[in-house]
């Protein structure tokens, strides 16, 4: 189906409701088939990570709107401090029968540390001191200093419990005949050491899960086959209609995170921080989003939102006060400067940027932005075809809790993903164990000033996270995570 059928016939189905009450509720999370298969906690896809947060729960949750609930800690406190939280666990069993002991999460909450080690989150866990066991339902858990969002950290996917492979709920898989169709059924609340609740099979309806292309999920959409889509990015956007008549049909997040492109190949013009400043300069990026037909979207030049840096901070966007035809006469000029240097000769004098991004007409439209904003340097950007032939590559990643500290953590040199700075790690480790919220922000700002002085990211804006919902579909909430908990939509409207 050609994508003007298929945006039309969205506009024709925003109405249409074929998730009746107690049907089943039909499912697609963009990306490929083995996407839902990935259990690597430091790979989780977008898909993986849906699943693994329907089926195998941690301590807490997350809603629809992105707030935190209960799960296998039925409630907790928070010492004065903010040094300490210590969880009541509900009274509850693992699939195979066995009560759920204090000591079971204190070991599983250890294992997934270790699992994740050497990924971007076992950074952020960092701020865990140790975790102790106290009685036969009581886990508290130490910190290094107070951390306000620390809870949902441990809301996310990655943080889920299982056992011999299978979790607590609040769903179960369901046996298929078909692989690339996963069934979800809500568990009911016997099950999960709750209150039984009469009806509950009338309560809830199955969500039957699949993951497709983008193209695909969204003709499928169209045709009345797909009740929701999850998992659109920027790379697929112009497939969805955010124009007036999409109200209802296209539900965009305004999430927290990064949009931006990764030094993976410091070479050549790439080399020097100063030329890496004139491409990034070079970057008109109120005009951006201009192809894509929606607004509200969050362009920036730092690493983290000034909404972060504190009532106190100075900080501002980079440039200020210079117009975008200023910055880019000031990066013609450096770019012309490395033509003509000894250190141009051994690419022939050319100033050429590969950058790779994922597949898509989003993904197009970017880059020709990209290229055009480029050009107009003296800079030649072409596609590469390879992550491996890169320069560049389109960085775009979700923000699991509102910290500066996420944000610094995604360009740590541990991760071997591209530039980075020991400096602002070694701040970052500082910050640890600091309490002071002011002397933390300050620590916080100069390890960020040290990432900029490096120009290891050339930052574009906030990720860009869209879902197409049928009319009548409940429990679904657009919310500043980008993560959707599949059990609130599996509970049939009252």
């Amino acid at each position: 189906m050609r994508i003007g059928a298929i945006l039309f016939s969205l506009a024709l189905l925003a109405a249409c409701n074929r998730s009746d009450a107690g049907g089943p509720l039909d499912i697609a999370v963009i990306g490929a088939v083995a996407d839902a298969e990935q259990e690597d906690l430091t790979a989780l896809t977008i898909a993986s990570a849906h699943l693994r947060a329907a089926t195998k729960e941690g301590l807490v949750a997350l809603d629809p709107s992105g707030e935190i609930l209960p799960a296998i800690a039925e409630r907790w406190i928070v010492t004065d401090d903010g040094m300490s939280y210590i969880f009541r666990l509900r009274d509850s069993d693992w699939p195979d029968g066995e009560p759920i002991t204090a000591e079971d999460i204190r070991d599983a909450l250890q294992d997934n540390i270790v699992t994740l080690s050497g990924s971007a989150l076992a950074y952020d866990l960092a701020k865990i001191d140790q975790i102790r066991a106290m009685t036969g339902r009581v886990v508290e858990i130490q910190l290094k200093s107070p951390m306000p969002d620390f809870m949902r950290l441990l809301a996310q996917p990655e943080m889920g419990f299982e056992r011999a492979g299978l979790g607590t709920g609040p769903m179960a898989e369901q046996s298929q005949e078909n692989s690339s169709l996963i069934e979800l059924a809500a568990l009911p609340p016997e099950a999960r050491g709750l209150p039984a609740r009469q009806n509950w099979s009338e309560l809830t309806r199955s969500l039957f899960v699949r993951t497709l292309p983008a193209e695909r999920a969204v003709s499928q959409f169209a045709d009345g086959e797909i009740d929701l889509v999850l998992g659109g990015t920027i790379a697929h956007l112009p497939l969805a209609d955010t124009g007036p008549l999409s109200a209802g049909t296209v539900r965009l997040d305004a999430p927290l995170g990064l949009l931006g492109l990764k030094i993976v190949r410091p070479e050549g013009l790439l080399a020097d921080a100063p030329l890496r400043e004139a491409i990034s300069m070079a970057i008109d990026r109120s005009d951006l989003m201009q192809p894509f037909n929606f607004g509200g979207w969050q362009a920036s030049t730092l690493i983290y939102p000034g909404s972060l840096a504190g009532e106190n901070s100075a900080q501002q966007e980079r440039w200020e006060g210079q117009t975008i035809d200023e910055r880019r006469a000031t990066a013609a000029r450096r770019v012309s400067g490395w033509k003509t240097s000894a250190a141009a000769a051994e690419f022939g004098g050319l100033a050429r940027l590969k950058i790779f991004m994922p597949d898509g007409p989003g993904s197009d439209l970017l880059f020709e932005q990209l290229r055009e904003d480029l050009s107009g340097i003296g800079v030649e950007a072409i596609r590469a075809e390879d992550e491996s032939d890169a320069d560049l590559r389109i960085f775009d990643a979700l923000a699991r809790y509102y910290s500066p500290r996420w944000y610094l953590n995604q360009f740590h040199c541990g991760l071997d993903e591209g530039l980075c700075s020991a400096k602002a790690d070694a701040l970052v480790e500082e910050a640890l164990e600091v309490r002071d919220l002011v002397a933390k922000q300050e620590i916080y700002a100069e390890a960020q000033a040290a990432l900029i002085a490096q120009e290891v990211f050339i930052p574009l804006g906030q990720p860009v996270r869209w879902s197409l919902v049928r009319a009548g579909v409940s429990g679904y909430e657009e919310n500043q995570w980008g993560l959707h908990a599949l059990f609130p939509l599996a509970l049939n409207p009252i």
